[in-house]
């Protein structure tokens, strides 16, 4: 690759494989590498442990404001470490409790402004692999990549049973897939910033894919362009 380094936006919905794609992209590129999701899921752990109620705004938004988040080194299952007020919640975050009330938190105005700004921070200079919901729209709107990673409803269900599963959590395969049916639904109708296929982002389906193929194929469209 030449000198230039830049910065690369994946998108998509829960289960597609993002943050794992993501994290080998930017190890492989020498890039870093900045799980959002991992972000919002520290924030929800934080109002759930504190007893906020969910459907407050203002206080979530407050929460927030106060809040310290950070991501450093690796933790389990390969993912970034995450750093709640200095306090590592990297195994935390990945709960079904979790689970099932972040697209709840993550669709507050206030928490994804304050949130948004640290993730801008982050990417400045380029050298990032960023992944979410709303990077190639909203976070990252000119970055010069933007990749939109899909899998089918069941395929996403079975991988996200299978992570569960290594984290000690035994759950249904029906309930999960029903979960993350509607993590899907909260995360595209919610009024800001919903999950969103950029109009220049590429679109991988990645249901029949390995993780090492997709890595590949994005390697190939970044070390062909840069």
């Amino acid at each position: 690759m030449s000198g230039r380094r830049v910065t690369i936006a994946i998108d998509g919905p829960a289960g597609a494989g993002k943050s794992t794609v993501a994290r080998l992209v930017a190890e492989r590129l020498g890039y870093l590498y900045i799980d959002t999701g991992a972000m919002y899921r520290a924030l929800t752990l934080k109002a759930l442990e504190r007893g906020e109620d969910l459907n407050d705004g203002e206080a979530l938004s407050a929460l927030a404001a106060q809040t310290d988040i950070r991501l450093a080194g690796e933790g389990p299952l390969g993912q970034a470490r995450v750093l709640l007020d200095g306090r590592d919640v990297s195994a935390e975050i990945r709960s079904p409790a979790v689970n099932g009330a972040v697209s709840l938190v993550a669709q507050v105005p206030g928490v994804r402004e304050a949130l948004v700004s640290m993730q801008r921070r982050l990417a400045e200079g380029g050298g990032v692999v960023m992944d979410g919901r709303d990077i190639g729209t909203v976070v990252l709107p000119h970055a010069e990549f933007k990749f939109f990673l899909t899998a089918a409803l069941a395929e996403r269900a079975r991988r996200r049973a299978k992570d569960l599963a290594a984290q000690g959590h035994d759950e249904a395969l029906p309930a999960i897939e029903e979960e993350v049916a509607r993590r899907d639904r909260l995360d595209s109708e919610r009024a800001v910033s919903p999950l969103r296929q950029a109009e220049d982002a590429e679109v991988i389906d990645t249901t029949s894919m390995t993780v090492d193929e997709v890595v590949g194929h994005i390697l190939g469209r970044v070390r062909g362009l840069t």
